[in-house]
């Protein structure tokens, strides 16, 4: 009879230990599905942090090509002011010298009157 009374008296007990099993059991179960959320959610972060960071090094990599080419530019026109400065001094030096020429040819033609006119002061005076 212990027995059955005992039995009578744990079937409350075994009802509410199921319920508290049962009520744990959805209560578990709604924590790992929030866990998995909040692992997805953070997979999705990390996806766009990765795809964030892709993109700034694809354009860390244009900036260094722009970068790169903007110095290759400079680097040619730095080359081209070069040559036409040498072209200047060229030309400078060329005039330089033109100047010289003409400036002793002037000489000359000077000289050539000078010696002009003493012959013909000198055939004047002849003539007298």
């Amino acid at each position: 009879m212990k027995n059955a009374e005992n039995s009578a008296l744990d079937a409350p007990r075994d009802s509410r230990t199921a319920d508290v099993e049962r009520v744990s059991a959805e209560s578990a179960r709604d924590e790992s599905e929030q866990g998995r959320r909040a692992a997805e959610d953070a997979r999705m972060i990390r996806n766009a942090d990765l795809t964030a960071q892709e993109q700034v090094w694809h354009e860390r990599e244009r900036l260094r090509e722009t970068a790169e080419a903007a110095r290759v530019a400079a680097e040619d026109e730095r080359n081209a002011a070069e040559r036409r400065r040498e072209a200047s001094m060229d030309a400078l030096h060329a005039t330089a010298e033109t100047l010289e020429v003409t400036l002793d040819h002037m000489k000359v033609v000077e000289e050539m009157r000078r010696t002009l006119r003493e012959i013909r002061d000198t055939n004047r005076l002849d003539s007298n």
